[in-house]
């Protein structure tokens, strides 16, 4: 950027001085609807407005250059902050472009040297708000991200039944994702409370293909390689003809129609005496 624009630009937002960053943080905050706190959003475009002006004293040209920096950083924390308070991608880059709004007046009078600096300025605002909604989109990715996380390990909880007998009671349609938390949660729990026995409950999913049956396989196998022993429950009539119809073999894996039979099999299997009460089945 050539010295005298640099001036040009710089002259634009000391226009007014206190007064023009005052009215961005009115402009802004009246597009917010007052669901942020007037403090905070004055710290945060007092700040930019400063480091803005600061980079174009020092010939920043557009939003990647090495000068904005600063003005990047501050932008980003701006974004992250808006994407996590829930505001929208548009209302996030109102930040940026309402300082153009703001600085409309200069034009009434304006010189030619003025228009075009507000012109070039404009550019440049452009740019910091498309960058303000590419930070902004990044951090809904990763805050949806972490929510499917935390949603899959909620939906997969690992229930102690007995000394030395856990249950993983399985709900929804099981892909490779949840298969593998499962597997993941079910061996910890082994690990962490020493069973031998392990349920996996299939009662709350829907149906089971050759992919959700090869999923369950490769959870019981490697639960045998903790050395426990696995037994699914909640085989219902329709799933068992899936099964058979599918033609998946479950050679040497206890299957059971309840919950409630697989866990006598196991406390069975744990040497745990059941004795049943006079008028209760056995």
């Amino acid at each position: 950027m050539k010295r005298d624009s640099a001036v040009d630009l710089v002259g634009l937002l000391s226009v007014e001085g206190e007064e023009l960053a005052a009215s961005w943080v009115r402009e802004v905050a009246t597009s917010l609807g007052g669901r942020i706190g007037v403090a905070e959003l004055d710290r945060e475009l007092r700040e930019l407005h400063g480091a803005l002006r600061e980079a174009l004293r020092e010939g920043a040209v557009d939003v990647h250059s090495e000068q904005m920096s600063e003005v990047r950083a501050l932008l980003t924390e701006l974004s992250r902050n808006r994407a996590r308070q829930g505001f929208s991608p548009s209302e996030t880059a109102m930040s940026v472009f309402a300082l153009k709004r703001v600085l409309e007046p200069v034009l009434q009078n304006g010189s030619a040297e003025t228009i075009r600096a507000y012109l070039q300025l404009g550019r440049i605002l452009d740019g910091l708000g498309l960058f303000a909604i590419e930070t902004y989109t990044q951090t809904r990715d990763e805050l949806i991200t972490t929510q499917a996380e935390q949603l899959l390990e909620l939906s997969t909880p690992v229930v102690r039944l007995w000394d030395g007998v856990i249950a993983v009671p399985l709900v929804g349609t099981l892909d490779s994702a949840r298969t593998q938390v499962v597997m993941e949660k079910l061996l910890q729990a082994l690990v962490d409370t020493g069973s031998e026995q392990a349920i996996i409950d299939i009662t709350g999913v829907p149906a089971v293909d050759t992919q959700v049956a090869q999923h369950l396989l490769k959870t019981i196998v490697a639960a045998r390689l903790m050395g426990a022993e696995c037994t699914v429950s909640g085989i219902s009539p329709q799933i068992a003809q899936t099964i058979v119809a599918l033609g998946i073999e479950f050679d040497g894996i206890v299957t059971k129609a309840s919950l409630a039979d697989a866990l006598k099999l196991a406390l069975r299997r744990s040497g745990v005496d059941m004795v049943a009460h006079e008028g209760v089945q056995r």
